[in-house]
């Protein structure tokens, strides 16, 4: 396992030729010679973005389209209305009369009339609208694999493989029974229904699942979508759990659309439900492949461990499509609205959440508000990402030695700019370990020249001045945001607070640490190959000539051991 070490690659010039000056090697300090080690968890994924699809028409396709739509979209519509219609009858004779819907499963005549009449319709209904169905492998019964698992999801109209598997139950939302026609078709197929008011609905959505695997096959097969929203098929995201809590055998499904046009991918960007529709009835055909693999059978650590289940059968889906996986899921979907309604591109808000959460044990509402300050910082530069000059303006600090270190250990791609995934594993990583009460009253007591207990503005922008090598920089709009009671002093608890609330600026204090120690060691190096005739020249300078800097009060003799205690470094 890689480790992430802030300090690494600050000293990259301690190797070189020891004999070099003194300017040359802070020269060097600024710039990184060796790169940063990374943890390779945390590598941005091979795919992007899977949630946009960016289809476009050429005139020859828009051409044909409309031809071919002239006859067949109307054609295809009235099919489709009157099938619907036909399947009413079949579907009311399966609920009516029936008690305690959804608790009970449907039985004698009424599932298999049901079954049969509606498999034949859906069957006719798809053929009608123009998909051309390839079917490989062989559908398990409800005894061997009581769970059918489809993926990549990419349409609505995935709900062919449905038809094919033989109408087996699926999860569907609560309001959707109440749609005319179509919710009396959905309820013959006993679905489970999940509630968006209640409050318990995932947990009762889950033991109903395992209520009907466990059953013995009384309840007909349940198909899950485990992925939980749609893709673009470029990978497999993060399989939610729902499917493999129950620790039964799952059959694995896979979907494919190897058309030339692509007219069924609906995903958070791209062509709305409508257009995708009128795409593809006006092709005059559209392939569609499903793929049933074999069953598989969870060991008992898989068993007990619904993640591991999950993405065992998840690796094996996509070994059989040859794409890669990724730890996006639903939450990023989420964080992709947010961003866009904070006026910044909507894959900006992309950090795969799963991975995210899971390895810095971040939640949603932490991370959500991260996004309000990152896009507060990034829309300056309008591109969705932070740049060098945008992170000083955020911090209200010149571009300095030490902000450049600060930066480069965001920018984990080294491409110059800080993007918001990158945002939130520099905070959590980096900054926020580093903002501990001790990191707090070192910096505290540097900026407290006097031990009052107090920091006035002369004495903060003397120490600023002094550590960033600027004489003349303005820290009055810094200071009067520390100080909240406008008393002309920042107190300890003032100073602690806003430095909880802004984490960057602890590690940007860790960092300089760094530098002044470098510079110190590199010092000594240095003197340690001295000739005679610099040792004689030294000795003429007198002491009081050399100007004394803030690291004195930093870094006093004896207390390196404790400060490189603050130096944060997190394993993967």
């Amino acid at each position: 396992q890689e480790v992430e070490q802030p300090g690494a690659g600050l000293r990259g010039g301690d190797s070189g030729h020891r004999g070099g000056s003194g300017g040359r090697r802070r020269g060097a300090m600024a710039q990184r010679l060796f790169p940063l080690p990374r943890q390779q968890s945390l590598y941005a994924p091979s795919v992007r973005n899977p949630f946009v699809h960016e289809g476009r028409l050429s005139a020859r396709d828009k051409a044909r389209a409309v031809l071919l739509g002239i006859i067949l979209l109307p054609f295809r519509a009235m099919c489709i209305a009157l099938l619907l219609l036909l399947a009413w009858p079949f579907a009311a004779i399966a609920t009516f009369c029936h008690r305690e819907r959804g608790s009970v499963p449907l039985k004698g005549w009424k599932r298999r009339v049901t079954q049969c009449a509606l498999q034949c319709l859906g069957r006719v209904l798809f053929f009608l609208m123009g998909f051309q169905v390839k079917v490989k492998g062989k559908v398990a019964g409800p005894l061997e694999a009581p769970i059918l698992v489809v993926a990549p999801h990419s349409s609505f109209f995935d709900g062919i493989v449905c038809v094919v598997a033989g109408l087996p139950s699926i999860v569907s939302r609560l309001e959707n029974l109440s749609a005319p026609v179509f919710g009396t078709i959905l309820r013959s197929l006993q679905p489970v229904l999940v509630s968006r008011l209640d409050p318990d609905s995932r947990r009762n959505t889950i033991n109903e699942i395992t209520k009907r695997a466990t059953s013995g096959g009384q309840w007909p097969q349940v198909l899950i979508f485990p992925e939980g929203t749609c893709t673009n098929r470029s990978c497999l995201i993060t399989f939610k759990q729902g499917a493999f809590i129950p620790g039964v055998p799952v059959q694995p499904v896979l979907l494919r659309y190897p058309n030339k046009l692509d007219t069924v991918t609906w995903t958070w960007q791209g062509y709305s439900f409508k257009q995708l529709c009128v795409m593809t009835f006006c092709q005059l055909f559209t392939r569609i492949e499903i793929e049933f693999l074999p069953v598989h059978v969870p060991t008992e650590e898989e068993k007990k461990d619904p993640t591991l289940f999950a993405n065992k059968v998840r690796n094996t889906m996509a070994m059989a499509l040859n794409v890669p996986v990724t730890d996006h899921t639903f939450e990023d979907c989420r964080l992709m609205i947010s961003a866009g309604q904070l006026t910044l591109p909507m894959e900006a808000g992309l950090v795969e959440f799963t991975k995210i959460s899971k390895k810095l044990n971040l939640k949603w509402d932490p991370i959500r508000d991260q996004l309000d300050t990152f896009a507060a910082i990034a829309n300056a530069s309008k591109g969705g990402r932070i740049g060098m000059e945008e992170f000083a303006e955020h911090l209200k600090l010149p571009v300095s030695d030490v902000l450049k270190e600060l930066f480069l250990l965001f920018d984990r791609n080294g491409d110059g700019t800080i993007d918001f995934r990158e945002y939130v594993i520099g905070l959590s990583v980096l900054c926020n370990p580093a903002n501990t009460e001790e990191t707090i009253q070192m910096a505290f007591k540097l900026f407290d020249i006097d031990d009052d207990g107090s920091i006035t503005e002369e004495q903060f922008a003397c120490i600023l001045q002094s550590s960033l090598g600027v004489p003349d920089l303005d820290v009055s709009q810094l200071f009067k945001e520390i100080d909240t009671d406008n008393s002309g002093k920042v107190t300890y608890n003032e100073f602690k607070d806003f430095a909880f609330k802004h984490p960057e600026y602890a590690k940007l204090f860790t960092t300089y640490l760094e530098l002044q120690r470098c510079q110190l060691e590199t010092s000594d190096e240095e003197d340690d190959y001295q000739t005679p005739e610099d040792t004689y020249s030294q000795s003429k300078t007198s002491v009081s000539e050399k100007t004394p800097i803030a690291r004195n009060k930093v870094c006093p003799e004896g207390n390196e051991e404790d400060i490189s205690s603050t130096s944060d470094k997190k394993d993967d």
